[in-house]
């Protein structure tokens, strides 16, 4: 934790503006992070909202020393260099395929302020025509498909309505899965299919039901297990590494349904374990920031002639995720 008093120059600033100007080293997504979970306070207050700060007062920003880049005690860890935003993964004529670093919003909106992924690839290609074919959440890292004029955002757009394109994405769970009835994918791969019911709220909270409520909608979710790590997690417990195929693409789905089986995302500060959570450290030794989760393959099928993007008929796109945990280094992993 570190505390600045508002100047002058601060004074009717918001929170996390004033607080980026006291410690530049801080990134801004780590302050909205703090914000989200009230670890910002104000004369001892706890703030939930970016409200505005008054000269004199005291700002407590509790975050881990390591993410203030240097600010203070000698002996903290330096922390890496930040990931790139965004990798090129492919491009076509009409289309671009990049993979998005964890905590970088895809667009702007409430709650995320400071860079975003459209925005900067727009400046970046000179493009201001550039659109987002689909998103995925701040704290998820990965592929993400972008158009680069209205026309082809339009065709894009028919591949997820047509199914034509296959989403999957690997991720860290607590515990070993084993539900589901056995399924064949599009490219042999065999994978369990699990069902459930999604509840989400006017406030935007997501809940999921085994059984199906008034106004819930059904999803439907494919994973596999590609290793275990046994006795590896916090008090001796397993965690493993999935693969999971989206059939129907709902608001946190993968996260929401895998926590309510039982077995949730590492570093889900949503829908997983605080207790879990702190177990685990980063590659810097700290604590784990974002979701264990990346989305790491776009998978197309026979794409019609007449849609601008048949070039990439059948084709797939895949990356290797860059998990703040180093299962690298960890035994049992198989």
């Amino acid at each position: 934790m570190k505390s600045f008093t508002v100047t002058p120059e601060q004074d009717n600033m918001h929170a996390v503006k004033a607080a980026s100007l006291a410690f530049p080293g801080l990134r801004t997504a780590d302050l909205y992070r703090a914000l989200k979970h009230k670890d910002i306070r104000i004369d001892g207050k706890k703030i939930s909202s970016d409200i505005a700060v008054r000269e004199g007062q005291t700002v407590e920003v509790w975050l881990p020393d390591s993410l203030f880049d240097g600010e203070g005690d000698k002996d903290v860890r330096p922390i890496a260099p930040k990931d790139p935003d965004y990798k090129t993964v492919a491009e076509t004529n009409g289309l671009l395929i990049v993979n998005k670093r964890q905590g970088l919003p895809v667009h702007s909106g409430r709650g995320t302020g400071g860079d975003n992924l459209i925005d900067i690839i727009r400046k970046n290609t000179g493009n201001p025509k550039m659109e987002l074919v689909h998103r995925i959440d701040m704290n998820t890292g990965g592929l993400v498909m972008l158009a680069k004029d209205k026309e082809n955002l339009e065709d894009a757009i028919k591949l997820f309505r047509d199914d034509l394109l296959i989403k999957r994405y690997r991720c860290l769970v607590m515990g070993v899965p084993s539900e589901g009835e056995a399924v064949i994918c599009e490219d042999d791969a065999i994978m369990k299919e699990v069902t459930a019911y999604l509840e989400k709220t006017k406030s935007g909270n997501v809940y999921i039901h085994d059984t199906e409520h008034p106004g819930d909608l059904i999803i439907k979710t494919r994973y596999r297990v590609l290793r275990t790590f046994r006795g590896r997690g916090p008090g001796g417990s397993d965690f493993s590494e999935i693969e999971c195929e989206l059939v129907t693409g709902r608001t946190h789905q993968i996260r929401a349904q895998f926590a309510h089986m039982g077995y949730p995302i590492i570093g889900d500060g949503n829908y997983g374990r605080n207790k879990d959570n702190v177990f685990f450290r980063n590659r810097e030794g700290g604590k784990v920031r974002y979701q264990q989760l990346f989305a790491t393959t776009l998978l197309l099928r026979n794409i019609p002639s007449d849609n601008l993007h048949h070039v990439l008929s059948g084709r797939s796109f895949t990356i290797e995720p860059r998990y703040e945990v180093v299962t690298e280094n960890l035994k049992n992993g198989r």
